[in-house]
């Protein structure tokens, strides 16, 4: 069997004019259009979702730049691919590095580039899937420009699909508006995912006419970012939990199903606890342990049965009422511990004092003695927030500050 390209490569631009989508950095008068017209280049970090254009636009770049480039991965070449690429420069007086994965750029090769970015003579793009603020080294982070690449929409796959078509890469192919459609919500964004649904589903056939059908024997399924090593996984936890503290019960099950989706349940489990805790609180200190129960019930049953459990307990989640009154006690208790604003425990509640005295020998359980050491006597970390259940903690405080007096 002959081994031939994919159509994702196939269909990769060679000039700025054909990338599909970036119209806020390859647009008329943006940024990157500008470079291009001005026939200058500096090195670039372009980050962003799979997909979605990165390698694309670099290759386009240096492409419509006439320039001399060489293709590398962070982490799949070592460092005597890095030196002959750097030997290269040497004697072509300047090159053009576009490397892959730059985020996972270790200390060595770091070493090895940094002089040659600092003169000029080598010039970087870099892409990278993660935040370069939080995951790539600041020495070369400061050396380049960022730019983030955006989602493609819907109608920008719609159109990458549409220059298959016209080019006649796929021969006699026949496809109608409402497979394009498919094909483009399936992507999630992904035009080379949408390439491949496409190739496949072309061969697939034996006349070569996709349909709806056909396309669903292949894949159902939206394809959603969840690699646990990159930002989109993270971004997606960080969704659904703000999305409950906002009281938002729809984004909440938006972002449920699409971890659901990726029978992600381990991290649903963690964060519901954390938000039964964090975000409700005390405003509902029952949330806990349901949240405990819903987790053994799905547990026990397993997807698809589980998913109902998420959505009841979710749904409750996002409509109970909000309090961070705890968390914001603790956060202040522990700022005070590591600022040293400690003092030494009250003499009469040590160990092995003789002057303590037992409350539970008092009236109601109470009685009035010093637990602060002298110096925070005053404090106070627990502010009750306005909701039912914490009026009635605070009424419980005002009583036991009236006793105290």
């Amino acid at each position: 069997m002959k081994v031939t390209e994919p159509l994702a490569i196939k269909m990769r631009p060679k000039t700025i004019n054909d990338v599909v989508g970036q119209q806020h950095l390859i647009g008329e008068n943006k940024i990157i259009r500008n470079l291009i017209n001005n026939k200058k280049l500096f090195s670039m970090i372009l980050y962003g979702k799979p997909g979605i254009g990165k390698t694309t636009i670099a290759i386009a770049i240096v492409e419509d730049l006439k320039l001399r480039y060489r293709l590398l991965n962070a982490t799949i070449n070592n460092k005597k691919d890095f030196d002959i690429i750097i030997e290269e420069a040497k004697m072509y007086n300047g090159l053009v590095v576009i490397m892959d994965e730059i985020h996972r750029l270790n200390k060595d090769k770091q070493d090895l580039l940094l002089p040659y970015l600092e003169s000029g003579l080598i010039t970087l793009i870099g892409m990278t899937t993660s935040n370069p603020y939080h995951k790539i080294n600041p020495a070369i982070r400061s050396r380049c420009q960022i730019f983030e690449l955006k989602e493609l929409t819907i109608e920008d796959i719609k159109n990458g699909i549409k220059k298959v078509l016209e080019k006649n890469i796929l021969e006699n192919i026949k496809i109608d508006e409402e497979s394009i459609d498919l094909i483009s919500k399936l992507s999630s964004g992904d035009l080379r995912y949408a390439y491949n649904l496409l190739e496949v589903a072309y061969y697939s056939t034996n006349d070569f006419k996709i349909t709806t059908e056909v396309i669903k024997n292949i894949n159902s399924k939206p394809v959603f970012f969840h690699d646990q090593n990159e930002d989109g996984y993270y971004d997606c936890i960080s969704a659904f939990q703000k999305s409950i503290r906002g009281s938002d019960v729809n984004a909440s099950l938006h972002y449920l199903a699409r971890l659901i989706e990726a029978e992600d349940l381990s991290i649903i489990y963690r964060r519901m606890t954390v938000i039964a805790y964090e975000d409700i609180g005390l405003a509902n200190p029952s949330m806990g342990p349901k949240v405990d129960a819903a987790i053994n019930a799905c547990e026990r049953l397993g997807l698809p049965e589980a998913q109902i459990i998420l959505a009841n307990i979710v749904i409750e989640l996002a409509l109970s009422p909000k309090s961070n009154s705890a968390y914001l006690a603790i956060d202040a208790a522990l700022n005070d511990i590591r600022l040293g604003n400690t003092g030494n425990v009250p003499n009469h509640i040590k160990t092995t004092s003789p002057d303590y005295l037992y409350p539970h020998n008092y009236p109601n359980h109470f009685v009035k003695q010093q637990y602060l050491p002298d110096n925070l006597i005053n404090k106070k970390y627990y502010i009750p927030n306005n909701n039912a259940n914490e009026r009635k903690l605070r009424e419980i405080m005002n009583k036991l500050e009236e006793l105290s007096k």
